[in-house]
């Protein structure tokens, strides 16, 4: 991934690449260009008049298709990187190439091998271009599927050994295309939860970049031992392990699951909005990020999918089959993940997710950035003078908090203030803000009518609570990973599988609890009912209420900042200080023998 906006708006139809069709004849001026390639790889010694005509062309149809391919690829960086359909014919043409290309050598790799010289790497070449075309297809669609038909031909790659010749090549930047690949593998991996082909990938690569500079005086070793430390501290950011018996280490999922939402329950009146779009902003000083996304940004893009299918499209892997059904109800959200975006990046991408949005739809804005506090009191107390948070850094930064000079007299320019988040709340909006000056977003008016709702983590947690924040926020792990959030906050760090199972079915009869305490309020604000009827929606409230509640309940959440708050306001009795869902909380401690870090008065009258 690369700074900026990367997920746009999913195609009606899914697009899948196609075997079928003949080779596309190239034009005149084509032909002399890849003539004269043909030429300079076959002439030696003035024997290419005795090559056949039909190898001859089978070469320049294989130059004219790599070289076709080539363009359309590089063509891809110059697309818009936000809008909903500009892009989608141009995929489908690089698609329809790289298919060709792809069963061309496999059908005359005799020929190419003989005629054209044509090298392992180089075949791998190929098959990674298609693995980073499915990639970037899932980025700009949010399907999840996408990603195992990354993961084939990324696997394949590695499986069939294409780049183990390299090495034996004295040509620095080929080594480097073997170096970019390993870290193009390791992204899709780890938004697979592919954590231990990640971690053999990662001593792989450790092993390449070594071999690497030793052979080559090379100035981006130090950039590459960069790389290896990112995505060490990525594997290495969640607070709890789940082991089996034998210790290894359970890989868990915290994408939505068919039974992960609580259900609705029968004549149950909510909204009928779904999340159609998200934002996901992150800029958070000194967290943990790989290839430009950090923890928090990816707990949270993960918290905005359903767990992947497999499409069995007809690229799933080299060698490919026939395209299976179309699988049904599998849309996700379609994101943009902006790293440290500016303003007017940020502006650009706001403004056409908000001119997309389809009807009944909700607009996500994630923010987990730097929080920017006002300086002095001001006369008028508007949406532009409580601060916000920081979405591009600059330099005056103080214990990951961003300040102003005393005597600055302009306002952080990158600095996201309630008051520039107005003008989409003409459509509904879902806010969710994880900053030291969340609560700057408490100040919101709802200028429109439409559904608005505010999420805002605390603006400090307790000294006393191990500092994770280089990890990623405990608000956001609350919102991924609900349990393994309350495991940390109890000063657990490790769980067996079959206890951590337990507590997951129990954390499902707690979530459908406080869904229905939220549908059953009389005093709760409608927004919240509102944006109740969709699945990630509801989801992120119950966990938010749980997270809110456990926080209420713990001996070392004292103070008032160490409470996540909402706008508008919950109702405290019938939600977060609920007496039956503070039972189920402690009973959840029970469970895991950590009741003592609860206060129980709190159920004396229950």
């Amino acid at each position: 991934m690369v700074r900026g906006a990367r997920q746009q708006q999913q195609p009606r139809s899914r697009l899948v690449p196609r075997l079928s069709g003949t080779v596309e004849k190239p034009s005149r001026k084509r032909k002399s260009r890849t003539e004269f390639a043909l030429q300079e790889i076959m002439s030696s010694g003035g024997v290419e008049d005795d090559i056949p005509q039909g190898e001859r062309k089978t070469v320049t149809d294989f130059c004219y298709l790599l070289d076709k391919s080539k363009q359309l690829f590089n063509g891809l960086r110059d697309l818009p990187q936000y809008g909903q359909k500009q892009w989608q014919s141009y995929f489908g043409r690089t698609f329809d190439v790289y298919t060709k290309l792809w069963k061309f050598q496999q059908q005359h790799r005799q020929v190419l091998d003989n005629r054209y010289g044509l090298k392992r790497w180089q075949i791998g070449e190929i098959a990674s271009k298609i693995g980073q075309l499915y990639y970037h297809y899932y980025l700009r669609t949010s399907e999840t599927s996408y990603l195992n038909e990354a993961f084939s031909f990324y696997s394949a790659i590695r499986q069939r050994s294409y780049y183990s010749q390299v090495n034996k090549e004295d040509r620095p930047e080929l080594v480097v295309k073997k170096l970019r690949y390993y870290a193009r593998f390791i992204v899709v991996c780890l938004l697979l939860n592919k954590m231990d082909v990640v971690k053999d990938l990662v001593k792989e690569l450790s092993d390449e970049i070594e071999d690497y500079t030793h052979r080559f005086n090379t100035e981006d070793q130090v950039e590459w031992n960069l790389v290896l430390q990112e995505v060490a501290a990525f594997i290495e950011a969640d607070p709890v392990m789940v082991l089996n018996d034998d210790n290894t280490i359970v890989i868990t999922s915290n994408r939505l699951a068919e039974t992960g939402a609580p259900l609705l329950e029968q004549g149950m009146i909510v909204g009928q909005l779904s999340l159609a779009d998200a934002l996901i902003i992150g800029n958070c000083n000194n967290q943990v990020k790989f290839s430009e996304l950090t923890v928090d940004m990816f707990r949270m893009l993960q918290a905005l999918e359903r767990e992947p299918m497999n499409l069995a499209s007809q690229m799933n892997k080299p060698g490919m089959q026939e395209s299976a059904d179309k699988p049904t109800r599998r849309e996700n959200p379609h994101k943009y993940l902006l790293y440290k975006p500016t303003f007017s990046q940020l502006y650009t991408f706001l403004a056409a997710s908000f001119k997309e949005l389809p009807a009944n739809s909700v607009l996500l804005i994630y923010l987990s950035a730097t929080g920017v506090f006002p300086t002095g009191r001001s006369d008028s107390e508007g949406p532009y003078d409580f601060g916000g948070v920081l979405t591009n850094s600059n330099r005056d930064i103080i214990n990951g908090d961003a300040i102003h000079k005393r005597n600055q007299a302009h306002k952080e320019m990158h600095c996201l203030h309630p008051g520039d988040l107005y003008p989409f709340t003409r459509k509904p909006l879902f806010i969710i803000v994880d900053s030291s000056n969340s609560v700057a977003y408490k100040n919101f008016t709802n200028l429109f009518g439409q559904p608005l709702v505010c999420l805002l983590s605390p603006t400090a947690y307790p000294k006393a609570l191990q500092d994770q924040s280089q990890r990623g926020s405990l608000f956001t792990l609350f919102l991924n990973n609900p349990l393994m959030a309350f495991l940390f906050v109890s000063g657990l760090s490790s769980m067996r599988r079959g206890l951590w199972e337990k507590c997951q079915e129990y954390l499902r009869k707690i979530n459908r609890d406080i869904a229905q305490l939220l549908t059953h309020s009389r005093s709760i604000d409608q927004a919240f009912l509102q944006f109740f009827g969709d699945e990630f929606l509801r989801l992120l409230l119950t966990r938010f209420i749980f997270c809110s509640a456990t926080m209420r309940m713990h001996k070392i959440f004292r103070e008032t900042r160490n409470y996540p708050e909402t706008y508008p306001q919950l109702p405290r009795d019938e939600t977060v200080e609920n007496p039956h869902l503070q039972k189920h909380i402690l009973e959840l401690a029970s469970i895991l023998d950590v009741r003592n870090v609860f206060f129980e008065n709190t159920i004396d009258d229950y």
